[in-house]
């Protein structure tokens, strides 16, 4: 079983966003593997909006990637803080998948087999 890093959109529309990311976490599952998502942990102890408690989350995030698989990359915007995840993952060489929304679920991307995916593009519309 793999452990899977789950990046998916938080601030903004978060009630919103959370339903998503717990959607994510169970596709992770159903695909037969376990999830870390940073962003569904961390701030039900830090006050996202406060700027330094924002940034201890995001870099308790980040010293969790190094034990994980694969990161996953959810949703059709990649936010600061997911960019942020991906750059990491490809720096240490973590395989990235992208994973989009279909009318009946998610359909996850080709992995580039053991090669890290390359960084976002433009077209995935930075937020």
């Amino acid at each position: 079983m793999k452990l899977i890093y789950v990046a998916s959109p938080y601030a903004g529309d978060i009630e919103q966003n959370t339903a998503f990311a717990r959607k994510a976490c169970r596709h992770v599952m159903n695909e037969g593997h376990a999830f870390f998502a940073p962003h569904l942990l961390y701030p039900q102890l830090l006050d996202d909006s406060n700027p330094q408690e924002r940034q201890a989350g995001l870099d308790m995030g980040l010293a969790m990637l190094p034990r994980c698989d694969e990161l996953w990359c959810y949703g059709d915007r990649i936010s600061y803080g997911m960019h942020l995840e991906i750059e990491e993952a490809v720096r240490i060489g973590i395989p990235v998948r992208r994973v989009m929304e279909q009318e009946n679920g998610f359909a996850i991307g080709r992995a580039k087999g053991t090669k890290p995916a390359e960084a976002p593009q433009q077209a995935m519309r930075m937020a």
